[in-house]
């Protein structure tokens, strides 16, 4: 008996190894029409390969998934189609969704992910997602995985429909929303599920858990029975039509009234490169920057959030690092106003971006800008032009050149419109970006040199990061120089004239039974510091992490120091306090603390603190954020942050307080309606900001948008002397905004 349930026990081993292993799935050309139902009984599909036998990527890697999973894929001239069918160990059960709004994600959703690399460099990709609700999202993978975004919109169709014990979806991707090489008889493809029923998560080829569930070192082929063909001409144009009217009560300045039209077009150059252009673009509908309270001495990074410079935005803002990158695009036609966190347009006369493969190894983007004069702000029409190139070494690692320049075109504000070649701003870099084949080793190296026209020294940025992952240790190390004139006036820099290093460890233990998916200690370290100054900054801290099965996590930092020396004045409230000196120095201790929630529950949050010492005083921090579900037709959220500063006589203490609720309604898949408000104490400014959402045809919309900004305390212009008592109004405006999505 022993020897014949050993025989049993190997005989299925075999079998499902076997299937775990297999390295592709075929695609065959569809022979009738597939209608977009989520009734997969089209003669295709039954004949179709089928990825199943799911293997479980969360709560642990080493299981066979316990929700079954089954996905077929087929093609015509014009789009690539999927179906999949998700099964549930209940007839009958709840499915999670945060609302019916496109770019879902997080843990605490239901839905299925299709990850193509339609390359095979295993480093960029593309991510299509349905959820039961028939609630879409796409986005872009770069750096393998790594780095992963939803701003990305493009135009596909799907259907998604519940059943009894199952849903399923069907879904038509157009081969002109992709990018591809043509000729090429494979793809890579992954396939994810997020089963909020059993806190699963589960892909078609086996991901280790220690990486991120996009990761495109561990797809299988996506083999084609035909090789792919150019899909023929590939333009869109979308046009706008928008409205503006705005009163700066502050300024006094009178109601001011605009009427913008403009627009985008995309032309595909063959099917692997794309060439956007824009005319006199419009982003009033792009929602508010969160703001948050900055205790900082340094400038705040704001993510981009405007969509002509999204797609293979990782070719031109991934060199260097996030906090020292040569190219920041947000400095291209926007400006921002620290009080009232409001961004404003600076005039685009006209842009031109092109960007994507020329082969399987090479990748390329170019972008030029024009923009106008602002007399108010002082600056001259200018000139943004970025150059990179970026080439496959090895099996995904790539070096990366890039050329920045910032040209005046005018001698003076109101002078003729002339270039003028000795008024300059220009970045030259190369980064050599290392992923090993096993996605155990993860780095970059790079040097970077500004230059101006007075021709400073020390005008450079240099730095390297390696990290180390597997399941029990991870591991990074990073280290930088930046010269005191770096100056990339069209990137980001927090500070110069330095010499830093840190990194961080952890140790990672995973229990054989209980709740807990993992634990385990960490250590992090940083230095900063300058011949001039010697040590600037630096920080030790001591930790421990805990990850249940639920989703649910929890950090603890039961020991940091700081030291912080001063080389300039700085007010430690925050708040128009005395300035400490500067030459004078600080070592503080704080205790720390982070927790989340299980993010499948109608309610979730997100806490964290800190208490301890803070320069020459002492610092409470409570932050975190509270959400509730009113499944599927929206949320309400609370972000906040207290800080109490107790610093002694004569410096000040202060309480800051930024709040800031959110109502997020989706009364359907294509009617949407925000409404964020923020007030912040520090900056004596609330914001709130409406934001109404019809999409009336695929990736084209009307906005409706209200900003009203109001002063929280009494405040005199220190230009006109003019007296605003609490809660008079500040800033307001009201946008109205229509896009059309239109192929050609």
């Amino acid at each position: 008996m022993k020897k014949i349930a050993y025989l049993l026990t190997f005989a299925f081993s075999f079998l499902f190894t076997s299937d775990l292993l297999a390295q592709s799935i075929t695609i065959k050309k569809a022979t009738s029409k597939i209608k977009l139902d989520a009734i997969i009984d089209e003669p295709d599909w039954q004949i179709a390969d089928v990825a199943n036998n799911f293997q479980q990527y969360f709560p642990t890697d080493t299981a066979k998934a316990k929700s079954k999973t089954e996905v077929r894929m087929t093609y015509d001239d014009q789009f690539i189609y999927i179906s999949a069918k998700m099964y549930n160990l209940k007839n009958v059960r709840e499915y999670v969704t945060p609302s019916l709004r496109r770019d879902f994600r997080g843990e605490g959703n239901d839905g299925i992910t299709f990850v193509f690399d339609t390359f095979k460099d295993r480093t960029n990709g593309f991510i299509f997602g349905v959820n039961p609700f028939g609630v879409q999202r796409e986005g872009l993978v770069s750096n393998g995985g790594d780095d992963f975004s939803l701003d990305w919109d493009n135009k596909w169709y799907s259907h998604a429909e519940q059943f009894e014990g199952y849903w399923a979806m069907e879904a038509a991707i157009p081969f002109t929303t992709l990018r591809f090489k043509e000729g090429l008889n494979s793809w890579y493809v992954n396939f994810y599920r997020i089963d909020s029923e059993n806190a699963e998560r589960s892909t078609w080829s086996p991901i280790p858990l220690n990486f991120d569930i996009v990761s495109l070192a561990f797809s299988k082929e996506l083999i084609w029975d035909k090789p792919l063909k150019n899909p023929g001409t590939n333009i869109s144009v979308i046009p706008y039509i928008a409205g503006l009217t705005s009163k700066d009560f502050e300024s006094g300045t009178k109601r001011e009234n605009n009427f913008n039209v403009g627009g985008d077009a995309k032309i595909a150059v063959g099917p692997a490169l794309n060439l956007d252009l824009t005319i006199n673009p419009d982003f009033s509908q792009v929602e508010v920057d969160q703001q948050v309270t900055n205790l900082d001495r340094f400038e705040i990074f704001f993510p981009e959030r405007r969509q002509f410079f999204l797609e293979n935005a990782d070719l031109f803002a991934n060199f260097g690092f996030s906090d020292a990158t040569p190219f920041f695009s947000r400095r291209i036609g926007v400006t921002r106003d620290e009080n009232t966190g409001q961004n404003f347009q600076n005039t685009i006369y006209a842009g031109a971006r092109l960007s994507g493969k020329i082969n399987n190894d090479v990748r390329v983007g170019f972008l030029t800008m024009q923009t106008g004069e602002d007399k108010e702000q002082k600056l001259p029409s200018t000139n943004y032009t970025a150059a990179t190139i970026q080439h496959k070494v090895f099996s995904r690692s790539n070096i990366g050149l890039i050329f920045v320049n910032k040209q005046a075109q005018q001698d003076s504000i109101g002078g003729d419109f002339t270039f003028n070649p000795s008024v300059f701003n220009r970045v030259v870099g190369i980064d050599y970006n290392l992923q090993s084949k096993d996605n155990v080793w993860f780095g970059k190296a790079f040097y970077h040199r500004s230059f101006q026209q007075n021709r400073p020294d020390s005008a450079f940025t240099t730095g390297m990061f390696l990290s180390y992952t597997t399941q029990t240790w991870e591991s990074d190390f990073y280290a930088r120089a930046t010269g005191a004139n770096y100056n990339p006036s069209v990137g980001f820099v927090r500070r110069k004239d330095i010499q830093e290093f840190g990194g961080e460890s952890w140790r990672n233990f995973y229990p054989q039974s209980g709740n807990v998916r993992n634990h385990g200690p960490g250590i992090d370290y940083s230095y900063v510091g300058n011949k001039k100054y010697g040590d600037l900054d630096w920080d030790f801290s001591l930790s421990y992490r805990i990850a249940w099965k639920t989703t649910a996590r929890l950090e603890i930092n039961p020991l940091r120091v700081d030291y912080t020396f001063l080389f300039n004045s700085f007010d430690p409230s925050g708040d128009n306090g005395l300035e400490l000196a500067a030459g004078t120095s600080y070592r503080n201790v704080s205790f720390n603390w982070e927790y989340l929630s299980d993010q499948r529950s109608k309610f979730f949050y997100f806490l964290s603190g800190r208490y301890g010492e803070y320069f020459n005083g002492k610092l409470l921090n409570l932050e975190g954020s509270l959400s509730h579900r009113f499944q599927p037709y929206g949320f309400v959220s609370l972000d906040f942050q207290y800080n109490d500063i107790n610093l002694p006589y004569p410096y000040k203490s202060t309480d800051l307080i930024l709040l800031s609720p959110r109502i997020d309604l989706t009364f359907t898949k294509n009617l949407f309606w925000t409404t964020f408000v923020q007030f912040n104490s520090q900056n004596d400014n609330l914001n709130i900001n409406s934001r109404l959402q019809w999409r009336f045809a695929p990736v084209s919309d009307f906005f409706l948008v209200y900003t009203d900004n109001y002063f929280t305390s009494n405040f005199t212009n220190p230009d006109t002397q003019q007296i605003f008592e609490r809660w008079q109004p500040r800033q307001r405006a009201i946008v109205f905004k229509l896009t059309y999505w239109l192929n050609l």
